[in-house]
């Protein structure tokens, strides 16, 4: 099907939804990094998100999906078929006393902070992590010795084959940074059930804002970034490694290391895919040279050229 009759099928499919020929996904990256997605669509709602991913099967027609695009390296050649953006969609919320369902596209930081100011404590952990809920369940996402496991009750999760289902915490198989969702039943998070614990709102929010503080002081968020690129090595930690290698500030075409802190690559000026790659080859060798450690990375990496490169 060629690009043209896709895009009116798909705009027959989904009327409410926002649908893009080419998009640069460098707009819905936080490293500003990425190539045209051959198709994006922004769903309106869970039934498009489902309508979506049933065409694309039906077609055969390969699918993405991303979330508020933290977390994201993308090729410069960009993605083919359909990318599914959720980080404009899903994004209901609703608090039942310590108990709050909210959608996968909600911003994790302004739901830690809003719960904050409500007295419910739990994920104040959560106050400077970029990205969406969804993500956030998807891959374990944690700070400051804790993360998602520690508060989520169960998550709903809409599977390749076409079917939702409600996995209970037990059933997310949630470990260091990783879930069921990353390997053994591939799906898409549609929206995540917390339970928090009641506190004392000043006792909350200053925590919040100790943990924030400390992100700002430590990471480079006036840079493009993706967050953090390693997995740490426990009990070894990726950024103290990297600084302990004199690694801080080294530089690939428009990809560096940043001087804050060594578990980030800065975008410094129109950097590519391939420089972040490069860079993140360079570091895993210097890594395992010096101190027979092995990086794995934590951001994802998608596109083009894992067909030739990974």
């Amino acid at each position: 099907m060629d690009l043209s009759s896709l895009i009116v099928k798909l705009k027959e499919l989904l009327p409410n939804s926002s649908i893009y020929a080419n998009e640069p996904l460098a707009n819905h990256t936080t490293m500003r990094i990425g190539g045209p997605a051959e198709v994006l669509v922004i769903p309106n709602s869970t039934q498009d998100i489902q309508n979506t991913i049933d065409f694309a099967i039906n077609e055969g027609i390969n699918w993405t999906v991303i979330g508020r695009g933290s977390n994201l390296l993308v090729s410069d050649e960009g993605i083919e078929g359909i990318v599914i953006k959720l980080s404009d969609c899903l994004d209901h919320l609703q608090v039942e006393g310590s108990k709050v369902i909210v959608g996968a596209g909600y911003s994790l930081i302004k739901l830690a902070t809003l719960l904050s100011r409500k007295g419910l404590s739990g994920l104040e952990f959560a106050s400077g992590i970029p990205g969406s809920v969804g993500g956030a369940v998807f891959m374990n996402a944690g700070a400051h010795r804790s993360d998602i496991s520690e508060v989520l009750n169960r998550a709903h999760i809409l599977f390749e084959d076409g079917k939702i289902e409600w996995l209970t915490n037990e059933e997310m198989n949630f470990t260091y940074r990783t879930s069921i969702l990353q390997k053994k039943r591939p799906g898409i998070v549609l929206e995540a059930e917390f339970q928090l614990v009641p506190g004392r709102r000043e006792e909350v929010v200053s925590i919040m804002q100790k943990n924030k503080d400390y992100r700002k002081e430590t990471q480079p968020w006036n840079f493009p970034c993706a967050g953090s690129v390693f997995r740490n090595p426990l009990p070894n930690f990726a950024g103290n490694l990297i600084e302990r290698a004199n690694l801080k500030g080294y530089q690939i075409g428009g990809a560096k290391v940043s001087e804050m802190h060594g578990n980030f690559i800065v975008n410094a000026g129109n950097a590519s895919s391939k420089d972040v790659l490069q860079l993140i080859k360079y570091i895993q060798d210097i890594i395992l040279e010096k101190f027979n450690v092995k990086l794995q990375t934590e951001i994802e990496i998608i596109g083009k050229f894992l067909k030739n490169s990974q």
